[in-house]
């Protein structure tokens, strides 16, 4: 990745090319917007604007051929380096990225092609072997809205891990150990610690906000919690191996949910600022 950084970072014609190619290959069009993100947060709006234009012409394609979503994520994450500029909040950052998440979902409603054919799929396995694999009470249009903000929840992510991976090539050029720094303090203050769980709570009782919302008013506290445990481990000089573990058991949801627990009592305790302190 570093050779990338230095091949965008060396002109325009060099960030251009990079921004075609790769986004005419799949998967490897994810980078296309690390690309756009990079220029936008070390040359500015007017350097970025021009290449996010030669890049949106390969995904453009990909969006003409059916599949929009590279095009959300490019013009998404071009957004959220643009906000990261301007304010350097990454929680500022991290509650505008739900606006992606919530698009993608969108667009899979607006375009249910796909998952129409994994839903029939899954009916004719459960009417064919007479398997009732679904809880008591949920039906199939239940699982299809989990299913479809679970979607949008997974880009959410991939998007902000996207524009964390720009911010980290432009402080690997420029600010080595940067990003590093930076990660560990992000940290969700009070007042948007309060909003977000104010809307998980109308989320939570299905007002105004879809239950499956959750999935996206989670994530930024996820990111904090896990900013958190990152700035602890270095913090009291502890190995690394405390975070090896932690990654191998994330993927538990009662894991994840003390993460988040750990996170919101942060956004009053800090953590961080008590630790730092003599005793």
């Amino acid at each position: 990745m570093r050779s990338l950084a230095e091949f965008v970072m060396k002109g325009r014609k060099q960030a251009i090319m990079a921004v075609l190619l790769l986004g005419l290959i799949p998967l490897l069009n994810l980078l296309n917007p690390v690309v756009v993100g990079l220029v936008m947060l070390r040359k500015g709006v007017k350097e970025a604007t021009l290449i996010l234009a030669w890049a949106i012409l390969p995904v453009g394609g990909w969006a003409i051929a059916g599949d929009i979503v590279p095009l959300i994520m490019l013009l998404g994450i071009s957004g959220l380096a643009l906000l990261l500029r301007e304010t350097e909040s990454w929680e500022l950052t991290l509650l505008v990225s739900i606006l992606i998440g919530i698009s993608v979902e969108m667009y899979l409603r607006l375009r249910p092609e796909v998952l129409n054919l994994i839903f029939t799929q899954l009916e004719a396995y459960l009417a064919t072997n007479s398997v009732q694999g679904l809880p008591q009470g949920v039906q199939i249009n239940d699982l299809r809205e989990i299913v479809t903000s679970f979607i949008g929840s997974v880009y959410m992510f991939l998007a902000v891990m996207l524009l964390m991976l720009s911010r980290w090539m432009q402080a690997t050029l420029y600010n080595p150990g940067g990003f590093k720094q930076e990660f560990h303090r992000l940290r969700i203050k009070q007042k948007y610690a309060l909003f977000l769980v104010g809307l998980m709570l109308l989320a939570n009782f299905g007002i105004l906000i879809p239950p499956t919302w959750l999935l996206y008013l989670v994530l930024p506290m996820l990111f904090s919690g896990v900013a958190l445990l990152h700035a602890v481990v270095a913090q009291k000089k502890l190995s690394s191996m405390w975070l090896v573990a932690f990654y191998a058991l994330i993927m538990l949801p009662l894991v994840v949910q003390l993460v988040v627990l750990l996170a919101l009592i942060d956004s009053w305790y800090d953590f961080r600022t008590r630790l730092q302190k003599p005793v």
